[in-house]
C-alpha cells in the first residue's frame, strides 16, 4: 500500500524575505521564488514551505498578520501566489503555507476594533490596575502584557505588536476554519502551524514560578489540553479536500510522549521534532533522540535548522579550532537524518553550507528579540541573511545588481553561491543533490524502523533494510561494518575506516 506523500517527504523551508528578490526592492518575494522553483526541483525536494507572506506591518518578519486572506504588496499579489502554486505543482513540488493562529498583528481589524472597545473578547484582555495581571514574560523579552489607554491589559506572548487571540471565543475558531478553506481552495497542500502548542491559556491565568517559563506539558501557557480540539476541527477540514492535504505543528515540548499527543489519528499529521535540532554533536545524544522519537511517534520528522535558530553549521562548529569542522559535521548530520524513517525538513541555504552571520551591525538588525532585549540577545537575523545565488559580490544575485538586500550579506560568500557550487563536484550543494537522489532511489525498499548494530562509543551504526548508516562523532576513525559498497559519504571514504565527523551509507546484502 502506498504511504501518504508527507510520511517520507523532504520539505524545503523558504523564508520568503530572504530567498530571491524579483521586484528589485531588496526583499524576497513570491515572483522570486517562482523563478527559482527549477533549482528546488533539481535539488530533489518534494515540497516547499513558505513562511508568512500575508499583509503585515513586519514587526516580526510577517508573523504579525494583519490579513490572513491576502498577500502583502511587499511579496506580490494573490495572482503571483496562484502562479507559484501552479508552477510548483507542474514541477512535482507540493506547497505548504504558514498559518499563525496564536496571535495576530496589532494592525488586524479585529484588534483595532478591540482597542475601541468592540469585540474585545476575541483577544486576551484583563484588568490589572497599575501592574500586569500576572508575571508572564514574553518569549521576546520583557513582560507579556501591555496596558491600553483605557486601563486594561492585553496579552502578547511575543511582541506587543502581536496580541494573543482568545481561543475560548467561538468566533476565533470559525475565523481560522474559514482561513484554512481559503488557502486550500487555492491549491495549497498543507499548513505549518506557528506556535501550535499555544492558543489556549489556563483559566484564571495563574502566575508562573519566576524560573518556570518552559514548554512543559503542565504549563499554564503551553500545551493546554483544550488545544487538541482545535486540531480535531482542522483535521476534518483537511480530510474533506482531495490530495492528502496535511498539517504540521510547531510544537515545543519536553518529551516525545507529549509530542505524540498532537499526532493522534484525528489531529495533526506531523509535528516538528526539535529534540533532534537541540541535540549536541554526540552519538549518545543522537541515539537517545532517535530511540525516544521512534518509540513514541508514528510519523516522525527530523530538522537541523530553521528560521528561528542558529544555523547548524555554526552550532556544530562552536568552540572548535578547525574552521571546517562545523561544515563537516553538518554534512554528516544531514546524511544520518536522511537515513531515518519519516520526513526531513531542510532550511533554505543549508544546501550551500551557509553559516550563521554573527557580525551583523546593530543598525541592520530587525528581529524584535534584539530590540526588546536592548541588544543583550542577538536575535534571529543571523540565520535569515538573504541567499547568495551568483556573482562575486553582494547582492550575489539575490536582488538585481546595485540593490542592497534587507540584511547585509558577508563579503566572503562568493565561494558559497549556488552558481559557484553547481560547478564544483565536491561542493555541499552537489552533496545534497546526491544524498537526496540516493534517498529517492531507496524509497520503497526501506522499512519504517531501524536496527542498531554494535558500534564504538562515539559512533552510531543502524540498518534499514539494505541500507546501513554509520555516523562517526568521535575524534578517531572507526571501522565500517561489512558491506558491498559505499553508496554515499559526507566526506571521502577510503577502505574500511570512517573518518571523524563523517557519515556514510553502505549497501548491504
Amino acid at each position: 500500500m502506498e504511504i501518504p506523500w508527507w510520511r517520507d517527504a523532504v520539505v524545503y523551508e523558504i523564508y520568503v524575505r530572504s530567498f530571491a528578490d524579483a521586484s528589485g526592492d531588496g526583499v524576497g518575494d513570491l515572483p522570486g521564488i517562482r523563478q527559482r522553483l527549477p533549482y528546488l526541483a533539481e535539488l530533489g525536494v518534494d515540497a516547499i514551505w513558505l513562511t508568512p507572506f500575508y499583509p503585515s506591518p513586519m514587526a516580526d518578519g510577517g508573523y504579525d498578520v494583519a490579513d490572513y486572506r491576502d498577500v502583502d504588496p511587499l511579496f506580490g499579489t494573490l495572482a503571483d501566489f496562484d502562479a507559484l502554486v501552479t508552477d510548483a505543482h507542474a514541477l512535482g513540488l507540493r506547497v505548504l503555507v504558514d498559518i499563525v493562529p496564536n496571535h495576530s498583528s496589532a494592525e488586524h481589524p479585529w484588534f483595532k476594533a478591540a482597542l475601541r472597545g468592540e469585540g474585545r473578547d476575541r483577544y486576551v484582555f484583563r484588568d490589572g490596575g497599575d501592574e500586569p495581571p500576572n508575571n508572564w514574560q514574553s518569549t521576546f523579552s520583557g513582560p507579556a502584557w501591555t496596558k491600553t489607554p483605557d486601563g486594561q491589559w492585553y496579552l502578547h506572548l511575543f511582541a506587543p505588536e502581536q496580541p494573543d487571540f482568545n481561543w475560548r471565543n467561538p468566533e476565533v475558531h470559525a475565523e481560522f476554519l474559514d482561513v484554512l478553506r481559503f488557502w486550500l481552495d487555492r491549491g495549497v497542500d498543507g499548513f505549518r502551524i506557528d506556535v501550535a502548542m499555544g492558543l489556549y491559556k489556563a483559566e484564571g491565568l495563574p502566575d508562573l514560578p519566576p524560573e518556570d517559563q518552559a514548554f512543559r506539558s503542565e504549563s499554564p501557557i503551553w500545551g493546554r489540553p483544550e488545544v487538541h480540539e482545535v486540531y480535531r476541527e482542522w483535521r476534518k477540514v483537511l480530510d474533506s479536500y482531495p490530495g492528502e492535504r496535511m498539517a504540521i505543528g510547531e510544537v515545543w515540548t519536553d518529551s516525545a510522549e507529549d509530542l505524540a499527543l498532537y499526532l493522534r489519528p484525528d489531529e495533526l499529521h506531523q509535528s516538528f521534532n526539535f529534540a533532534w535540532l537541540e541535540a549536541p554533536w554526540s552519538a549518545t545524544a543522537f541515539r537517545k533522540v532517535i530511540d525516544d522519537t521512534l518509540a513514541a511517534v508514528t510519523a516522525p520528522t527530523w530538522v537541523l535548522s530553521n528560521h528561528d535558530v542558529v544555523r547548524h553549521v555554526t552550532r556544530y562548529g562552536e568552540g572548535l579550532t578547525n574552521s571546517t569542522a562545523g561544515l563537516a559535521r553538518a554534512r554528516a548530520a544531514l546524511l544520518a537524518m536522511l537515513a531515518l524513517p519519516g520526513s526531513a525538513y531542510l532550511y533554505q541555504g543549508e544546501e550551500l553550507g551557509l553559516p550563521e552571520v554573527k557580525d551583523l551591525p546593530p543598525e541592520a538588525r530587525q528581529d524584535p528579540v534584539f530590540r526588546r532585549s536592548e541588544g543583550s540577545l542577538p536575535g534571529r537575523d543571523g540565520c535569515r541573511v538573504p541567499l547568495p545565488w551568483a556573482g562575486a559580490a553582494a547582492p550575489y544575485g539575490f536582488s538585481p545588481d546595485g540593490v542592497g538586500p534587507w540584511l547585509p550579506q558577508p563579503v566572503d560568500w562568493a565561494a558559497l553561491t549556488a552558481e559557484r557550487q553547481a560547478a564544483d563536484p565536491g561542493s555541499t550543494l552537489h552533496f545534497y543533490k546526491e544524498a537526496l537522489r540516493a534517498r529517492r532511489e531507496l524509497r520503497g525498499a526501506l522499512p519504517d524502523g531501524i536496527t542498531w548494530l554494535d558500534a564504538p562509543e562515539d559512533a552510531l551504526v543502524f540498518t534499514r533494510g539494505p541500507l546501513t548508516c554509520v555516523l562517526n562523532c568521535g575524534t578517531e576513525p572507526v571501522p565500517l561494518p561489512p558491506h558491498e559498497h559505499v553508496l554515499i559519504g559526507s566526506a571521502p571514504v577510503d577502505g574500511y575506516l570512517l573518518p571523524p565527523d563523517t557519515a556514510a551509507w553502505l549497501h548491504t546484502p
